[in-house]
C-alpha cells in the first residue's frame, strides 16, 4: 500500500515533497486496497458495533441488505492511502480539519477502493512565513468508479528550505 506514483504525479516523492510541490487544479489517483469481510467486522467490533457492520446474518435483514463497512472504517482507509501517497512525510504539519465529509455509497466486502485527490488551492500562511496551506478534494472510489467517500481536507505544510 506504500507510495505508488500516479498518472498525473506530484513532481516529487512524499519524502521530498514541500508546499511548493502541490499544484492547484492537479488531480492524482492512487491504487488502493480491497476491503474484506474480516476487515469490516474487526474494525466495527472495536469502534462501531452496529449489527450491519458486525453480524453478516443480521445485516442481510438490515437497511443495507448485507454487511457494510463503518463510515469511520472507510475514512480510516482513505487516511492511510492519503498518508502513504499524497501527504508529505517531511513537510506535513498536520491539519486544522476537514470540511463536508460525506459517505456516498456503502462499502461492502470485496470492494477495491482507490484514492483520487484534486488539489483545490494553495496559499502561503499569513502568520508564519515558512508554511503554506493546501486544500484538497479527496475521494475514495470503488472498482466501479463510484465515489464512496468525499471530503475536503486542509493541510499545513512547510515550504522548501532555502539551500
Amino acid at each position: 500500500m506504500r507510495y505508488q506514483p500516479a498518472a498525473d504525479e506530484v513532481s516529487t516523492r512524499p519524502d521530498d515533497r514541500y508546499f511548493e510541490d502541490y499544484t492547484p487544479g492537479a488531480t492524482y489517483e492512487y491504487d488502493g486496497i480491497t476491503v474484506t469481510q474480516d476487515d469490516i467486522i474487526d474494525f466495527a467490533t472495536r469502534f462501531d458495533p452496529q449489527s450491519f457492520h458486525v453480524d453478516p446474518a443480521a445485516a442481510q435483514h438490515g437497511p443495507f441488505g448485507g454487511l457494510i463497512a463503518s463510515g469511520w472504517h472507510t475514512t480510516a482507509v482513505m487516511m492511510r492511502l492519503l498518508a502513504d501517497n499524497y501527504l508529505s512525510t517531511v513537510a506535513s504539519l498536520g491539519s486544522p480539519g476537514v470540511d463536508e465529509l460525506r459517505w456516498l455509497a456503502p462499502v461492502r466486502p470485496g470492494d477495491h477502493l482507490r484514492l483520487r485527490v484534486r488539489t483545490l488551492d494553495t496559499r502561503l500562511s499569513r502568520s508564519v512565513s515558512n508554511r503554506g496551506i493546501v486544500r484538497s478534494l479527496v475521494e475514495l472510489v470503488n472498482q466501479d468508479d463510484l465515489p464512496v467517500l468525499r471530503l475536503t481536507v486542509v493541510n499545513l505544510l512547510s515550504t522548501r528550505p532555502n539551500p
